[in-house]
């Protein structure tokens, strides 16, 4: 009888390390398709990109060689 316990509790922890990995997996997915639908919303309106301000020139003059 204790064999049979024994038995009964390595295959619950099987099952529990099964069905661990997968949700693991399921979340990875998840994320990665979170990502990729929130990366293609993400476009910045024109003109706000790079600007090249006072404060940029005067680094730019202070880091000449």
């Amino acid at each position: 009888m204790d064999n049979e316990n024994r038995k009964d509790a390595v295959a619950d922890r099987r099952d529990f390390l099964k069905r661990s990995a997968v949700s693991v997996a399921a979340a990875g997915v998840v994320a990665v398709a979170g990502k990729t639908a929130s990366a293609s919303e993400g476009k910045s309106p024109p003109g706000a990109g790079y600007r090249e301000t006072e404060h940029v020139k005067a680094f730019y003059a202070s880091a000449r060689f």
